[in-house]
């Protein structure tokens, strides 16, 4: 078994169609996918068809944009297996869409008043079918730079960081919240890449509200990283996980199934 756990579609900031992450799993030999586009559910039903039709078992799963408010820092937490409604994870996640795309929309304002030409209804339906438009479908418009290139990532940072016209995020939601919402719905909470976010310290007190897991294997861990992240599975029994964090190329260039996750009984 081979298995990718962290993968993003065009349900939210991927570039890629579900079918394309699809194909590409495929051929490189992806028995098990998860698709985990941030704070949305919304592409389940279809990479469950396309999954029979590929011969890959898709495991359910979403990445929430969350917050460990007690150290002011972001903190991402990964969601498996929970229940096809999805209830509570719904309806904490949903308003946190709605405030994302909002924001956007202000960004691009901002943007535009600081002499970029941007249209709105074109970057709305390139990101299609998410219903939420990220700073990625602002950038396709800007620029035909790679991700990685300095020419992009010089781009990102003048507009989106530090001093620039549309610097500023949302309100995210508290990660105890996102831990307990995934397991209200029957599902698997996961810290997502602790050595990118610095989580670690946050883990054991998410363990008291039903954290199950940590992501192990990550293109942002370094052997510190792995090390940190096995010692605190073993102390708290807490299942590994892994993959690709893959963007198409909205990210970093690496391909679907290059990192993945060791497989557990539950994912099987």
């Amino acid at each position: 078994m081979k298995a990718d756990l962290h993968v993003h579609s065009m349900y939210s900031d991927g570039s890629d169609s579900i079918e394309k992450v699809m194909r590409e799993a495929q051929l490189n030999g992806v028995t098990h996918l998860s698709f985990v586009d941030h704070d949305t559910t919304a592409g389940l039903h279809e990479a469950q068809r396309l999954g029979k039709q590929y011969g890959i078992e898709v495991i359910p799963g979403i990445e929430i944009s969350a917050y460990d408010f007690k150290r002011d820092l972001k903190v991402h937490i990964l969601g498996y297996n929970y229940q096809p409604d999805a209830r509570h994870i719904k309806q904490l996640c949903d308003p946190l869409l709605k405030r994302r795309h909002a924001h956007t929309l202000w960004q691009i304002e901002q943007i535009r008043q600081a002499g970029y030409s941007l249209d709105v209804t074109a970057i709305t339906e390139a990101a299609k079918p998410s219903k939420t438009v990220y700073k990625q479908h602002v950038m396709q418009q800007l620029t035909s730079a790679s991700f990685s290139s300095a020419a992009y990532q010089l781009l990102y940072k003048k507009l989106f960081k530090g001093d620039g016209p549309a610097a500023g995020d949302i309100e995210y939601v508290d990660a105890f919240d996102a831990v307990r919402a995934v397991v209200a719905d029957g599902g698997i909470a996961v810290v997502a890449h602790p050595g990118q976010l610095n989580s670690y310290a946050l883990i054991p007190e998410l363990v008291e509200v039903g954290l199950g897991g940590i992501e192990r294997n990550h293109m942002d861990h370094d052997e510190q990283d792995v090390l940190k992240v096995e010692s605190l599975a073993n102390r708290y029994e807490l299942m590994m996980t892994g993959g690709t964090d893959y963007h198409g190329t909205f990210g970093e260039a690496i391909q679907v199934g290059n990192i993945t996750s060791p497989i557990y009984p539950l994912f099987s």
